[in-house]
């Protein structure tokens, strides 16, 4: 059983370049042996990830993040029982978002800036379709 899990955090502290790459780095490491996929958006101290996989795996994870005490304000934006991952590509993508065209933020949102907690789930898994669709994602790799 496949499952689909969009969540929204803030960081507890203003993440630096090197923090975003060890929570890359560290996803990547253990990911596979998990089954998970997905994709990490950040911009500023806000964070968006989705992640793909097992029910269990998937649960496990978000449970652990929630715990995570670098994180604050995690909220659950959209969970679905999936036929096939859109995200298989990616042991853990990433696009920082400040490097995004504003307009394709704005096209799904009120302002051109993330703010996962003032959009529907729906809208947040449509704008990072977009960001598939217009290879924002960066450091692709299974």
């Amino acid at each position: 059983m496949l499952v689909r899990l969009l969540y929204a955090s803030r960081a507890v502290e203003a993440p630096s370049p090197e923090t975003i790459d060890a929570i890359l780095a560290s996803s990547r490491r253990r990911n596979p042996t998990l089954g998970i996929t997905g994709l990490l958006c950040h911009s500023g101290d806000t964070f968006m990830q989705v992640l793909e996989g097992g029910r269990e795996s998937v649960n496990q994870l978000y449970t652990r993040i929630c715990q995570d005490l670098r994180h604050r304000d995690v909220i659950l934006l959209h969970y679905e029982e999936i036929a096939e991952r859109r995200f298989a590509g990616w042991t853990m993508g990433q696009v920082n978002l400040q490097r995004v065209n504003p307009s394709i933020l704005l096209k799904y949102s009120e302002k051109p800036v993330l703010d996962p907690y003032a959009a529907s789930g729906q809208a947040s898994m449509a704008l990072l379709q977009e960001l598939i669709a217009t290879a924002s994602i960066v450091t692709r790799g299974a």
